[in-house]
């Protein structure tokens, strides 16, 4: 029975630079690498089901976009195979309400939250006091990505109501706008990616989304030692393999996480994508990727 060192579910077209990558990578260092797609799916299923194949690691970048990933991701944890980011630690980390409460519960500071119920649960709600909200607030889902139903702008509950019933079944944070200070003309603000252990803080522009990494003498001249420390102890609260966070700092020096845990994360790569990951960490996520499969590859007799 043909055993691999590395399963890979995906089907984003956008992964194809960070597999072939992962792929090379694999082979220099002797692992053997699996790739299931939509082309081979029920193929793999099939040989998995009756014991034609199996895996010694498990990455899933597909049943969190492609439902017909789940009954693979169900297949994988029902067998003896080490799942990188396992799929119900990722569910958990991913509603941003919990990790909120968890959060504030672990000394993590936040922007003050107000977490309101799925309409289809409660449709009215009592009336609340906005005013620690300020002026501006952001309104955002607690489960998803990308920017898909957050409201950057809010300035009433009008505005959060209408906003709710755009996605009926779940839970909403409003949350306090927070301006970054300037460091050197530079927003204080920063998406910071946790991989295995090892921790890659970027400048991060919220109007074109581009990242720039922090660079040593930037951690030391600008004082930017919270981005580890914060990171790190996200890490053991989530306890994933791999994701991104996003940290900034207000004008008057307090440091806050913005964006709790994102996974599965963009990866593609900036010199393909101006908006990407920058190359360098890449290669590193890939790396530590490759030394997780190697912990948990089997002892050869």
């Amino acid at each position: 029975m043909p055993r691999y060192d590395l399963c890979l579910a995906w089907s984003w077209e956008y992964d194809a630079d960070f597999v072939q990558l992962l792929a090379k990578t694999c082979t220099g260092r002797g692992l053997t690498l699996f790739q299931v797609t939509p082309a081979n799916l029920i193929e793999v299923m099939l040989e998995i089901s009756v014991g034609e194949i199996s895996f010694a690691c498990f990455l899933d970048r597909a049943s969190d976009s492609n439902p017909a990933f789940q009954s693979l991701a169900d297949s994988v944890r029902r067998r003896n195979i080490h799942r990188i980011n396992p799929q119900e630690l990722c569910r958990w980390a991913d509603d941003k309400a919990t990790m909120h409460l968890e959060f504030i519960s672990r000394g993590l500071h936040t922007p003050y939250t107000i977490i309101l119920p799925p309409y289809s649960e409660q449709p009215v709600l009592p009336t609340l006091d906005l005013s620690p909200l300020g002026v501006r607030f952001v309104v955002k889902p607690a489960h998803g990505g990308g920017g898909a139903g957050v409201v950057t702008n809010a300035t009433s509950m009008n505005d959060a109501l209408s906003t709710r019933t755009e996605l009926p079944d779940k839970k909403y944070l409003l949350q306090q706008y927070i301006p970054p200070r300037l460091i050197e003309g530079r927003q204080a603000w920063f998406r910071v990616i946790y991989c295995a252990g090892e921790i890659f803080p970027c400048w991060w522009d919220t109007r074109t989304h581009i990242y720039t990494r922090v660079t040593e003498e930037q951690e030391i001249q600008f004082g930017l030692s919270p981005l580890r420390e914060m990171t790190g102890r996200i890490a053991k609260i989530c306890g994933l393999d791999l994701f991104s966070t996003e940290i900034a700092s207000t004008p008057d020096g307090h440091w806050l996480t913005i964006d709790y845990v994102n996974d599965s994360i963009d990866l593609r790569v900036q010199s393909n994508a101006s908006d990407g990951v920058p190359d360098e960490i890449i290669v590193a996520i890939v790396t530590l990727l490759t030394e997780i499969v190697l912990q948990h590859r089997p002892t050869p007799f």
